[in-house]
């Protein structure tokens, strides 16, 4: 195992540089630059300022200078948060992404298994189509409409909880968020279950279990549960990535300094490094947590081998 994930490792290699190459030429074709304010500065302070920060150089020598600095661990300086390198910012944001987005994944998880597993059981009743129900409407409605709802309705209207901001990190603070982040996950994540299961229950193996008087409960937790994860557990990989490192409109509608945030930020202020930066390790999380992935294949399934 620990020889496939090193191979797995060093194969992303070529994965993240094209990564790296899209987002570097993409960015500089965006109109504007980051020194570009609305009130112009003289021409031979921008000029200086372009110097110091090598945007004076062919575009083809500042990619391999940024590649070169990137092979280093080095992600460059901010062009717009003065005295901060883009290391600092991201590592700034990181632990508040994380905190919302585990909990928000955890809250996805637990809800989405539990009624994809109960419309499985219960399947074409009552039960399932209302599960399926709302699963769909949370597909359909994205989370940029159902986050000011929530806020309207539970925020502004009834006062209930805070309607934004980040408070420290207090609990109060963070439910809307969770929330608003966990409910398209819940609509995927039951869906997916309530299939997989319903594939699953219809197996020999699980037949035979039940013919050998298992009872329900064993049979399901013990056999069916395992098998049935596997397509939740392909949904994650990327999932969990996009939402520990942020959803940018949750984060700017609640104002949650998150690396999201800092994101949206980069984008609108041209801040090239800034914005190159939360794509490189947003890059790195998916790699990292499909890798992770396939590695849990190999606990829920043993039929498969890493040789």
């Amino acid at each position: 195992m620990l020889t496939y994930a090193i191979k797995r490792l060093f194969g992303a290699i070529p994965t993240l540089l094209i990564l790296v190459t899209i987002a570097f030429f993409l960015i500089r074709l965006a109109p504007g630059g980051p020194f570009d304010d609305e009130r112009e500065i003289p021409a031979e302070i921008k000029a200086n300022l372009e110097r110091v920060y090598h945007l004076d150089e062919p575009l083809i020598q500042q990619f391999g200078r940024y590649v070169l600095a990137l092979a280093q661990g080095d992600f460059g300086p901010s062009f717009k948060y003065k005295d901060y390198t883009v290391t600092e910012l991201i590592w700034g944001g990181f632990p508040v992404s994380l905190r919302i987005g585990g909990i928000a994944i955890l809250l996805a998880i637990a809800i989405g298994a539990g009624l994809g597993t109960l419309a499985a059981l219960r399947q074409n009743s009552r039960l399932d189509y209302t599960v399926m129900g709302f699963a769909m409407t949370g597909i359909a409605i994205p989370n940029f409409v159902m986050a000011p709802l929530l806020t309207l309705v539970l925020g502004v209207h009834l006062k209930l909880l805070p309607a934004g901001g980040w408070g420290g990190g207090a609990v109060r603070n963070m439910i809307l968020p969770i929330v608003a982040l966990a409910l398209p996950h819940i609509a995927y994540i039951s869906r997916l279950m309530r299939g997989s299961m319903v594939e699953v229950l219809r197996s020999n193996y699980i037949r035979t279990a039940r013919a050998k008087g298992l009872p329900e409960r064993l049979t399901i937790l013990r056999h069916a549960l395992r098998a049935a994860l596997l397509p939740v557990v392909s949904y994650l990989g990327p999932a969990t990535a996009g939402i520990i490192t942020g959803s940018v409109v949750i984060e700017q509608i609640f104002g949650i300094p998150g690396i999201g945030r800092y994101f949206v930020q980069g984008a609108l202020n041209r801040d090239y490094t800034l914005v190159l930066g939360v794509v490189v390790f947003y890059g790195v999380l998916i790699v990292l947590f499909n890798l992770l992935v396939d590695l849990l294949y190999g606990l829920l399934d043993p039929k498969v081998r890493y040789d």
